[in-house]
Parts: C-alpha cells; sequence; structure tokens
C-alpha cells in the first residue's frame, strides 16, 4: 500500500489545480479518496473523528447485498434446469453486464456533472449501482437497465444536487421508470428468469410469479421454505429472504441501516395483512393468504432492508423513522391487495414515503418544540 500511495502523490500535482491536468482534479481526487482515508479536516462548523467516511459507509452496504447477489446468482441458473456450480456461474455470467452496465452509465454520468459542477465525485452510486441490477429481472435487456440507471441518477440525483440531496431513492426510480414505461419486459404471466442457452439450460417456463399466483389464485406451487430460502422466481436479488436477513445483519451490526425503519417496515406489513385477511377483503386477504406470506415474496423484504433504510431518502427523527417504516410496509400491503393487476407494492410505498419523510420528520420536530414549550410554562 505504501508503494501506491507514493504513487499517488507523485502524480497528485499534475492533477491538483493548476497542474497539467487540473481540469480532472475531480476525477483524481474520486480515485485518491476511494482508495485511502482522506486527509483533509473540516474547516468550520461540528468535527466528527471517524475513519468511515461516505465510501466506507457505502462499502459496507455492498458488502452486505453479497449474500442476496451470490444466492441470486445459483437461483437463476437452478430456475433454468441447472444445478451445482453450473447453475451459479450461469447466473454470474447473466447479472455481471448487467451490474457492469449499471455502474458505468451512473458512475460516467457521476463523473461528467462533477467535472462539469468542479465539485467532488458523490459516492452515493456506490450503492445504487448495484441495488439497480438486484431488483431488475434478469432477462431485462441491457439497453434498459442502461436507460432506467439514466433516469435515476439524472432526475433522480443530479438535479436535486447530489448524493445526500436527493428526495427519492434512485435505485426504486429506476425501476419504477423501466416498470412504467416498458410494462410487459417486468411483469406479468412471464416467469421472470434467464432464456439463454448456455451450459445446458433447458427452455425458461412461463406462468405467473409466487406473488402473482398468491394474488390471483390465493395459493402457490412454492412452500413458505422454499420463498423464505429463495428457490422462486422472481427479480435477482429479492427472492431470498434469508439472504436479505443476513444482509440487514451485517447492517445493523455496523450501525449503517436504523433498526428502528428497518423493523417498522415489518411491523407495519404483518399488521396491515393481518388486517385485510382479518376482514377478508382485498385480492389476497379474501383468499386466505397468510399474512407472513407477503414478507416471503416479492420485493418486500428487499425494500424493507436495502430501500426503506437509507439515510438519505428516510426519515431523520427517530420518532420519524418508526412512522415512515410503519406506513411503508403498510401502504406496501394495502397496494398489494387492493389492486390485483399490480400485486407489488413496495416499489410505490417506497415512493411515496420519500416524498413525505421530510413532512413527518417537521410534525415529530414541531410537536417536540411544543412539548418543551408547555414544560416551559409548566416550570414557570
Amino acid at each position: 500500500m505504501k508503494a501506491l500511495r507514493n504513487l499517488v502523490d507523485k502524480v497528485k500535482p499534475t492533477f491538483s489545480k493548476g497542474g497539467k491536468l487540473g481540469f480532472l482534479h475531480s476525477t483524481f481526487d474520486a480515485f485518491e479518496t476511494f482508495l485511502f482515508v482522506p486527509n483533509t479536516t473540516t474547516q468550520k462548523g461540528a468535527h466528527i473523528r471517524d475513519c468511515n467516511d461516505m465510501k466506507r459507509t457505502m462499502i459496507t452496504v455492498v458488502i452486505a447485498l453479497i449474500p442476496a447477489l451470490l444466492f441470486g446468482c445459483y437461483n437463476t441458473g437452478l430456475q433454468v434446469g441447472l444445478e451445482s456450480w453450473t447453475a451459479f456461474f450461469y447466473g454470474l455470467v447473466r447479472i455481471l453486464p448487467m451490474i457492469a452496465v449499471s455502474y458505468i452509465v451512473g458512475l460516467g454520468i457521476e463523473f461528467t456533472v462533477a467535472q462539469w459542477r468542479g465539485h467532488e465525485v458523490n459516492e452515493g452510486f456506490l450503492v445504487s449501482g448495484l441495488l439497480i441490477p438486484l431488483v431488475m429481472p434478469v432477462s431485462t435487456p441491457l439497453w434498459m437497465v442502461a436507460l432506467g440507471t439514466a433516469f435515476a441518477v439524472i432526475f433522480g440525483k443530479e438535479i436535486f444536487g447530489g448524493t445526500g440531496m436527493n428526495v427519492f431513492n434512485p435505485a426504486v426510480l429506476a425501476r419504477a421508470f423501466v416498470f412504467f414505461a416498458y410494462t410487459p419486459q417486468m411483469s406479468g404471466e412471464t416467469v421472470w428468469y434467464s432464456t439463454w442457452k448456455m451450459f445446458g439450460a433447458t427452455d425458461a417456463q412461463t406462468g405467473a410469479t409466487a406473488l402473482e399466483q398468491l394474488a390471483t389464485t390465493g395459493g402457490m406451487q412454492w412452500s413458505a421454505l422454499d420463498a423464505f430460502l429463495g428457490f422462486i422466481p422472481g427479480s435477482f436479488g429479492e427472492t431470498s429472504t434469508l439472504a436479505i436477513l443476513i444482509g440487514a445483519a451485517i447492517l445493523l451490526y455496523t450501525g449503517v441501516a436504523s433498526w428502528k425503519t428497518m423493523v417498522s417496515v415489518f411491523v407495519g406489513g404483518l399488521a396491515m395483512a393481518y388486517l385485510f385477511n382479518l376482514c377478508g377483503v382485498g385480492a389476497m386477504g379474501s383468499q386466505g393468504v397468510e399474512p407472513y406470506m407477503h414478507l416471503l415474496v416479492g420485493g418486500f423484504a428487499f425494500g424493507a432492508v436495502f430501500m426503506a433504510t437509507d439515510p438519505v431518502t428516510s426519515a431523520q427523527t427517530s420518532t420519524g423513522k418508526y412512522i415512515v417504516g410503519f406506513l411503508t410496509g403498510a401502504i406496501a400491503i394495502m397496494i398489494r391487495e387492493i389492486n390485483p393487476a399490480y400485486p407489488e407494492g413496495m416499489m410505490l410505498s417506497i415512493l411515496f414515503m420519500n416524498a413525505l419523510a421530510p413532512l413527518v420528520d417537521y410534525f415529530v420536530v414541531e410537536a417536540n418544540i411544543r412539548r418543551r414549550k408547555n414544560r416551559v410554562k409548566t416550570v414557570k
């Protein structure tokens, strides 16, 4: 590492302001701070001594996504009739181009905007670049991945000022854009996995996903255990609740994600599912689908762990995290139950609560101010 540090220090003057390639200062700074912890200090305001800058935090989230990514590789091959390592490598070959396109397009836009503005490169896309492919069907054409990524970065982040200023979660926004622009390729009665003929894969079967089967028939061909472990068709990283919970444990142990938001999403979803089930109404409630099944199928668990807990677009106050989390889970199940044509409600629920989170925080803060004023009056 010392040799790499010396090399970086040697070429740094060339990319500094006033140097030959000074116009690439933002790009060089992005690579330097990716490799090494920044040695700069704040000049005003609060001073926090911590080695975990934004890039290290983002890397922690990427590590938490690895279990879902690895299982997604295996499950993709499994769904087309492959087994063992052959199934894993089949899925790996399918997802790597999607990840590459996502990062190339997203980081390309990020670097271009940073150079144009003369600002530092935002770190947030380290996570978004991996999240976007994981929430897409593995059969999604690469040009759709590129288009959705570009839309999310430009209109979901940069137009608001970049990482930390965005209102909506970029990965969810990319998924929503592709879904509404190219609905036939993203949902319906076609199973969401690959049709590539390699490694001896069979033709992909057709039929409804587990969530769609529950919405239309009240049952599915897979057991609850299969759904929990992830041996069902679906978007690449969303099928295994077990792998997602492993990622959740990493996020909670490192303190990157808020357990208040995460737990509240599951509680809100389960409560709303029980309500529909007890009343016997809704697309699934009227068919007696067990409420806990909502948490095992579709993108509910993935959204609760990796999307709803986004520290930028979620609530900032402690009470607000409980409220936003609970409403995110409850609204997701409400959309599933009320609109059988659109059984997956997590995406819209997260986007809706992203927009409302600042308002929730405002009322929480105002309520706290009123309580303090009342205490002052009581003392006087």
